[in-house]
């Protein structure tokens, strides 16, 4: 399958690679790139499609791991994942980056009920260090004085105004607010719907319907087509025997025929995940059980 990488979101993550393994006579050049906007829009899918067209295999965290009941643990496996992401370009000749996804789940403190932990403190500490000097970076209980390959770090998130003011300051992280134009939606939902031959008139369209909602949006609509051979198969199967067959089972997966594409099948199904992620927005239980504070 192929999909769609915007041209804009590729010439920057390219462009701040390739600055961090050049030497620009006194030019700082920040190590961090940040890549921020709404939920939902990609921002991690783009990375990974960018690192393949330009031929990287990056090192890869996430949010989830920035946090430990043992105090200074991810600050240390930043550091090893860094290094790491150093000794591979040593090994194998080619450019690496340390990527970060949803740093700001992680590291950022969204209002005073979010609790900010010793390794929140020292996670931020630990970026702000390494991005001053991204040549010495030491583990803790040892010290290597040999210099390592300086290595660029890529981090995502929804908001950046969460994470500690000096991480994100001009000098160590270049900030890229990511939103797709209409361009790029229609160039990401088209890969999306690549493998159902569906007219470009049709894609343009079925983007100018939704113009507000997520690029996750339109993977979920797709997915969603499928739930009525579903629905079918499972009751065929039965309830009691649905789990023999999917996952202890001699019988190879089911195949489904393609379900219809056309714009109208299309609207119906979008209409209905609206009406959904609509009655959540609406909802908003969790005013009842938490009516002070702000609310992230």
């Amino acid at each position: 399958m192929s999909y769609y990488i915007s041209p804009r979101f590729l010439d920057k993550l390219a462009v701040h690679l390739a600055k961090n393994f050049m030497k620009l006579p006194n030019v700082n050049v920040p190590l961090i790139l940040g890549i921020h906007g709404g939920k939902g829009e990609g921002k991690s899918f783009q990375c990974e499609l960018a690192f393949e067209r330009i031929g990287i295999e990056p090192i890869r965290m996430s949010g989830g791991e920035l946090e430990s009941p043992d105090a200074g643990d991810p600050a240390r496996l930043i550091r090893m994942r860094y290094r790491e992401a150093a000794e591979l370009v040593k090994v194998r000749g080619k450019m690496c980056a340390l990527l970060i996804n949803d740093l700001d789940a992680g590291a950022g403190r969204v209002d005073s009920t979010t609790q900010y932990t010793v390794n929140t403190q020292l996670v931020n500490a630990t970026l702000m260090n390494i991005a001053d000097n991204p040549t010495n970076v030491q583990l803790p209980g040892s010290y290597d004085s040999n210099p390592i390959r300086r290595v660029p770090i890529i981090v995502t998130g929804n908001d950046f105004s969460t994470l500690y003011a000096p991480l994100v300051r001009d000098g160590r992280m270049e900030k890229f607010f990511w939103v797709p134009d209409r361009s790029d939606r229609i160039g990401i939902v088209s890969g999306i719907f690549a493998p159902d031959n569906i007219p470009q008139w049709e894609i343009e369209r079925l983007v100018d319907m939704y113009p507000d909602r997520s690029i996750d949006f339109f993977g979920s609509l797709r997915s969603s087509l499928y739930d009525e051979q579903v629905r079918k198969f499972v009751y065929e199967i039965g309830l009691d025997r649905l789990s023999l067959r999917l996952v202890n089972s001699t019988e190879a997966l089911p195949e489904f025929r393609p379900p219809s594409f056309d714009l109208r099948t299309l609207k119906e199904a979008g209409d209905r995940l609206l009406a959904e992620g609509d009655r959540v927005s609406q909802r908003k239980l969790i005013q009842e059980y938490m009516p002070v504070g702000n609310i992230y």
